[in-house]
């Protein structure tokens, strides 16, 4: 978990090509669903080109359907999913019914500057609509008001592991590789 700009996608994939786990992010399915034309992914869009979280019934469908696509026993990397405390609570259910559960929380902590300047980068180097400058901040302003608390409900199940997301990919890699393998 992190905020919009923390190095999720980057780190889970380092999780990934080192362990062999599956990477299940929402924004690639997003992005999945909107090239594809999909039902979902044409709500998803209304919401993500205005800078707003998609609805939870809509992530929690996509979810649910990417859930069925990966073999029991697979370890998976969560990337932007839970993002309020209703999806928290949605993936715990989903989770029991595909029998599986969440056994850590690895939260990247960046500063609000480093990731308006992240996402400017990323913004220019990759020609994403969704990284304006307004867009940003309103999308780190709903991270600090629907995610934080999902960060304060995996605090009291005592499983939230914090990292410091500021360095190079390498030296955060490092540290998340701790987090994520205790």
């Amino acid at each position: 978990m992190g905020p919009p700009g923390s190095g999720k996608g980057t780190q889970a994939q380092t999780l990934v090509r080192e362990h062999g786990w599956i990477q299940l992010s929402t924004g690639d399915l997003f992005r999945e669903h909107i090239r594809g034309g999909t039902e979902l992914g044409q709500t998803a869009k209304r919401y993500i080109d205005k800078g707003e979280y998609v609805p939870d019934a809509v992530t929690v469908d996509m979810v649910r359907q990417r859930l069925r696509e990966i073999p029991a026993g697979t370890r998976i990397v969560f990337d932007g999913f839970p993002r309020t405390v209703a999806q928290a609570d949605a993936l715990d259910a989903l989770l029991r019914e595909f029998e599986r559960r969440v056994d850590g929380v690895v939260l990247i902590d960046v500063p609000r500057a480093e990731l308006f300047a992240r996402l400017g980068k990323r913004a220019k180097d990759q020609g994403r609509s969704d990284d304006t400058p307004e867009v940003i901040g309103k999308r780190l302003d709903v991270y600090e008001h629907q995610t934080r608390p999902v960060v304060e409900h995996y605090e009291k199940k005592g499983i939230v592991r914090p990292v410091d997301g500021v360095g190079s990919v390498e030296e955060i890699a490092v540290r998340l590789r701790a987090a994520a393998e205790a």
